[in-house]
């Protein structure tokens, strides 16, 4: 693999610039989100925090984003989509970070915007032959691109909205998937996709010191939105673009997270007689924390998870299909492994104070029988 040097470093322009003009306008954004009373208040079980934090910081990440693109990437018409229906989203973001839209609404807008992306060209047209004893390598989709595509970006962007329960969880997540999809990107020689995934990279990096635990400011829907629908919209031009079976495993794997946390939410919601919309308590971060681990233990073990996927999409890229399966298989064994142990550990503090009650009930029996 020969890299282009010259692609590499207006890459890492990008992402710089991204991660300053982030980084930098993040107390802005926390400043307009309290002059505009986009503040999240703690008021039910699904929230973590214990006071009220101003949200909207996405506005941040779009603007390092967008700055990032329109400075090195070349504009071409699929990335105008793209830009465009991003604007879109944003827009729909900054309105319900200040007042709460109904979910059939936001889902409207995110399909409005999924269909201006696939106007512009962003399309999925071509997928990998399921039946695997047939001459057939791939299937083309014909028509039916256009529902496929835009029931992938929709499903993306609310994905990554729905994982922003903890401090730093989304953005971080959203940056090894970006960091996943540019490594691959390179790998290919795909340099404009490179530049757009190295541009969302640095916009997350800017935003985190703000955002990890103890969070100062929220992304908000502003900011998971959007980054769902970057991701997802990327995804297609770049990765999906190949006809094989590995076209759709990587951008599986690299947003692995996301997808499966909300592929068991809606399957939970439906098996309980929910609405699959309906928001609940029963993410992997919230079963997390309730088995008795920190935010930061947490977040920390959702990094090391899409880390995983995300390393395993690049191995797979390599031709390393049974390295990764073994490297995810190990992985998903040492989790099992952790979780076990936390979830003993808590029982047995809990079991704590109750063996501890008795004996001081009998103190105070024992005190009563000496008077």
């Amino acid at each position: 693999m020969q890299i282009d040097i010259n692609n590499l470093i207006t890459a890492a322009m990008a992402l710089g610039a991204a991660l300053l003009v982030s980084f930098v306008s993040t107390p802005l954004a926390e400043a307009f989100a309290r002059k505009v009373g986009a503040i999240d208040v703690p008021k039910d079980a699904r929230r973590v925090h214990d006071h009220p934090i101003p949200r909207m910081g996405g506005l941040a990440i779009f603007l390092g984003f967008v700055l990032g693109v329109v400075l090195f990437a070349q504009i071409d018409t699929q990335l105008k989509g793209i830009l465009l229906g991003s604007v879109v989203i944003v827009a729909v973001g900054v309105v319900d970070d200040i007042t709460p839209l109904p979910a059939l609404v936001k889902l409207v807008v995110q399909i409005g915007a999924a269909l201006i992306a696939v106007w512009f060209g962003v399309r999925i047209e071509h997928l990998a032959n399921p039946i695997f004893w047939s001459a057939r390598e791939y299937l083309n989709l014909g028509v039916f691109s256009i529902p496929v595509t835009v029931l992938w970006i929709v499903g993306i962007t609310n994905s990554v909205n729905l994982i922003d329960g903890l401090d730093g969880l989304a953005v971080g997540v959203s940056a090894i998937a970006s960091l996943s999809m540019l490594a691959i990107s390179i790998m290919l020689g795909q340099w404009n996709t490179a530049i757009v995934l190295a541009a969302v990279l640095g916009a997350c990096i800017g935003f985190m010191p703000y955002n990890l635990n103890p969070a100062k400011i929220f992304m908000g829907d502003t900011g998971a939105l959007m980054l769902g629908y970057v991701l997802a919209c990327v995804s297609v031009t770049g990765l999906l673009k190949f006809y094989t079976i590995i076209s759709f495993t990587v951008p599986l794997l690299a947003l692995g997270l996301p997808i499966f946390d909300t592929a068991f939410a809606i399957i939970r919601r439906l098996l309980k007689g929910q609405n699959p919309m309906s928001p609940d308590r029963g993410h992997f971060h919230h079963r997390l924390i309730d088995m008795g681990m920190s935010q930061k233990q947490a977040v920390a073990l959702l990094y090391g998870i899409s880390s995983i996927l995300g390393l395993s999409s690049v191995m797979i890229t390599t031709n390393g299909e049974m390295k990764a399966l073994v490297l995810v298989f190990a992985f998903v064994v040492a989790i099992a492994i952790g979780i076990a142990l936390t979830r003993s550990h808590a029982k047995e503090e809990e079991k704590a104070p109750n063996s501890e009650a008795p004996s001081e009930q009998s103190e105070q029996e024992n005190e009563e029988d000496r008077h």
